[in-house]
C-alpha cells in the first residue's frame, strides 16, 4: 500500500513461509523422537487459517491465528511482541522454532526478538540439531566460513535453515484432521497485549517509500 508502506495482505492467498516449513518439520522429528505437543502460531487476516491447517496436516497438534484489525501494519517489532503474547498465554514450553527469516518482509528480525521479549536464549541458522538433553540441546549453526557446534540451555528459540530437514509432505489422514479441527483466532484481550504497541501505531519503523527500480 503506498500510502501507509505496508504489505497488502487482503485476498491474497496464504501459504506456510517456505522457510518455516523446515522448523515445522524439525519440530515434527524431535516429537517423533521424544514425544510432545506442536503448536503452530500464524499472524495474519482470516486466510492465514488456511496455512495453518497445512501445518496441522504435516503433524502439528493445534494452531492460533492472531487476527484483528488493530494487528494490521505491524513492523518487526509489533509482529515479534504480539507473538510473544501469544506464546506466554499458551503457558510452558521447551522449545520454539522459527524458519530463517520470512520472504515477504525477508528481515531474519522476528524470531530474535521474539526470544528477546520472552527473555530466553536463542540461536540462528541452526543446521542440525545433534542431541536433545534434559535442559539443553546440542546444535550446529551454520556460519560464514563452515559450521560451530554449541550447548543451549531450554526453553530456547532457534531460527533453522534448509539444511535441517526436509519438509514432509501431509498425509491424507492429516489433511482430514486438519479440515474438521477448530482453529482458535486471537485478538489483543486474548493475549493481554498493550494497545499502543500493536499494529502500524505500535510499529517504530515505518517504510517512507516504495519505488519500482527502472530498467534502462
Amino acid at each position: 500500500d503506498p500510502a501507509t508502506g505496508t504489505m497488502v495482505r487482503e485476498g491474497v492467498e496464504s501459504i506456510i513461509n517456505p522457510l518455516d516449513l523446515y522448523a515445522i518439520e524439525t519440530g515434527i522429528q524431535i516429537k517423533e523422537k521424544i514425544g510432545g505437543k506442536i503448536t503452530v502460531i500464524s499472524m495474519g487476516p482470516s486466510m492465514a487459517e488456511e496455512a495453518l491447517r497445512e501445518a496441522i496436516a504435516m503433524g502439528c497438534d493445534e494452531g492460533i491465528l492472531l487476527s484483528n484489525k488493530n494487528f494490521a501494519g505491524s513492523d518487526t517489532w509489533a509482529t515479534s511482541y504480539t507473538i510473544s503474547q501469544a506464546i506466554k498465554k499458551l503457558g510452558k514450553y521447551d522449545l520454539i522454532l522459527c524458519g530463517e527469516r520470512a520472504t515477504d518482509g525477508d528481515t531474519g528480525q522476528v524470531g530474535p526478538a521474539i526470544s528477546a521479549w520472552l527473555d530466553n536464549p536463542v540461536s540462528t541458522y541452526i543446521s542440525k540439531i545433534i542431541e536433545l538433553r534434559e535442559n539443553s540441546m546440542i546444535i550446529e549453526r551454520l556460519i560464514e566460513n563452515g559450521y560451530e557446534t554449541l550447548e543451549i540451555g531450554t526453553p530456547c528459540l532457534l531460527t533453522v535453515v534448509k539444511e535441517i530437514a526436509y519438509p514432509s509432505l501431509p498425509t491424507l489422514r492429516g489433511k482430514l484432521r486438519a479440515k474438521k479441527i477448530e482453529i482458535p483466532i486471537w485478538g489483543p484481550d486474548d493475549i493481554d497485549a498493550d494497545p499502543k504497541s500493536l499494529g502500524l501505531k505500535g510499529s517504530p519503523t515505518r517504510v517512507v517509500k516504495i519505488t519500482t527500480p527502472k530498467i534502462a
